[in-house]
């Protein structure tokens, strides 16, 4: 008999909602969208389901919380026919290929922000009213800006200053505030009255409106992996500095949504169980242990067993540029197999709503 795909944990007030009520699209109050890159394609399933039959069920408002791929997720979430869109994000990213310049085994980083600049106006192009003035969703795109050393993107300053922050990080997550501050672009009719899902008191945080003006560059920031693809300087209405990936700061969205969502549940579909806080926590396991700030938090992610069975026995990866090099058709294979693996998620999700157990739900 071939492994459950999916697997869902959840936070201890979490569960005993579930067990009391179930769980229905009017208990969502929050849904995060994790960093992640290419580990995000086998979530596209989930998030047409989500989005595209079980939330519209519902009329509550809805906080869309995203870092890198994932804030191109949660916006994609935003757009009226968001199913093609998710349908066509999954395609162009399997589809991404980069030229290579004579000598080098990877894109520049110029070129990669260039394409990356292109494929967004694509995408979003003429549809950001949908996204900005949604009716049910407010999107919050997260974006790390640098301090110091990293306030501007230089050849020698900038791996300087993440080796700071790697060091500061090392020793407490709060000195990586010194380097990186998180900053937040939410979208709301009034730019007085913005709120984010979550008590920010964790980390050094910023607000900014998020507009038809800074809508580009924050995303492209949110998805900048530092020396991949370049800084995003001087965003418009924001801060001045240079704004990297979200993700450094906040790899897996490991925000304390408990304190300010008391009621509401965090729906997380996730490529696995661990919320990880930050970017540079990645070899420190000791902080991928889930913590209070998840105490209302249900994780939808992929059982370890069913992911051994897709190509190469693991989620798609970044490094499967380098595995596949010039090879691109077998990387799109490969990934776009996983892909088709994945609907087992949502199929299994749809399942479990209408009629599984709650003895089904283990503890996050």
């Amino acid at each position: 008999m071939a492994s459950r795909a999916l697997r869902i944990y959840a936070g201890p007030r979490a569960r005993q909602y579930i067990q009391k009520h179930g769980l229905g699209p009017q208990d969502v109050s929050v849904i995060p969208g994790a960093a992640g890159g290419p580990k995000g394609l086998v979530l596209g399933p989930l998030d047409r389901f989500v989005f595209g039959e079980w939330l519209p069920r519902s009329r509550q408002p809805v906080h869309l919380v995203g870092a890198s791929i994932g804030a191109w997720r949660m916006a994609t979430a935003c757009l009226d026919d968001a199913v093609p869109a998710f349908e066509r994000l999954e395609r162009d990213y399997i589809a991404q290929d980069y030229e290579l310049e004579p000598g080098r085994k990877t894109p520049t980083a110029r070129h990669v922000s260039e394409r990356f600049a292109q494929n967004l106006e694509a995408f979003f192009g003429g549809r950001l009213a949908q996204v900005l003035d949604h009716p049910r969703y407010r999107l919050h795109i997260v974006t790390s800006r640098g301090r110091h050393l990293l306030s501007r993107e230089h050849r020698v300053g900038t791996p300087l200053g993440y080796l700071g922050a790697y060091l500061a990080n090392g020793v407490h997550r709060r000195a990586l505030g010194a380097w990186l501050e998180r900053v937040v672009f939410s979208s709301g009719p009034d730019p007085q009255a913005l709120s984010l899902p979550f008590d920010d008191s964790d980390f050094r945080t910023r607000q900014v409106h998020l507009t038809a003006d800074n809508f580009h560059a924050a995303l492209q920031a949110s998805c900048s992996i530092p020396f991949l693809l370049q800084a995003v300087h001087d965003i418009p209405g924001a801060p001045r500095g240079a704004y990297w990936d979200g993700g450094i700061t906040d790899y897996h969205l490991h925000l304390d949504y408990a304190a300010a969502h008391p009621r509401g549940l965090v729906l997380y579909p996730h490529f696995q169980k661990a919320v990880v806080p930050g970017w540079l926590d990645k070899g420190l396991k000791w902080r991928h242990k889930p913590t209070g700030f998840l105490d209302r938090t249900v994780v939808l992610a992929p059982n370890p067993e069913w992911i051994k069975g897709l190509p190469n026995g693991k989620l798609p990866d970044r490094n499967d540029f380098v595995r596949y090099g010039n090879d691109a058709q077998a990387r799109i294979k490969a990934w776009s197999i996983a892909v088709q693996e994945s609907r087992r998620l949502a199929d299994e999700f749809s399942e479990w709503l209408h009629g599984g157990s709650e003895r089904d739900v283990m503890p996050l």
